[in-house]
């Protein structure tokens, strides 16, 4: 298995922005939307309302990986 070590790579600033910006929105996104599933849709099986979920965790996901700056030291 290979492993990279983020530090030495050119393209570090992705992965802090990922950890910075896109993961805490994406549990954010996926918590809120379960809540709303689980108290409004009750009817909805809980097979589906895990696939909206999930694919509104991954929807903002990739929205705010493109839509965050990548440095925000640098924009300063």
């Amino acid at each position: 298995m290979y492993v990279v070590n983020c530090r030495n790579m050119q393209g570090k600033g992705i992965a802090m922005r990922a950890f910075k910006f896109v993961i805490p929105m994406v549990l954010l996104v996926g918590g809120v939307a379960w809540v709303m599933l689980n108290k409004n849709f009750t009817d909805v099986p809980v097979m589906n309302r895990f696939y909206i979920t999930l694919g509104a965790m991954v929807l903002s996901g990739v929205i705010s990986f493109f839509l965050f700056p990548k440095n925000e030291g640098e924009r300063r």
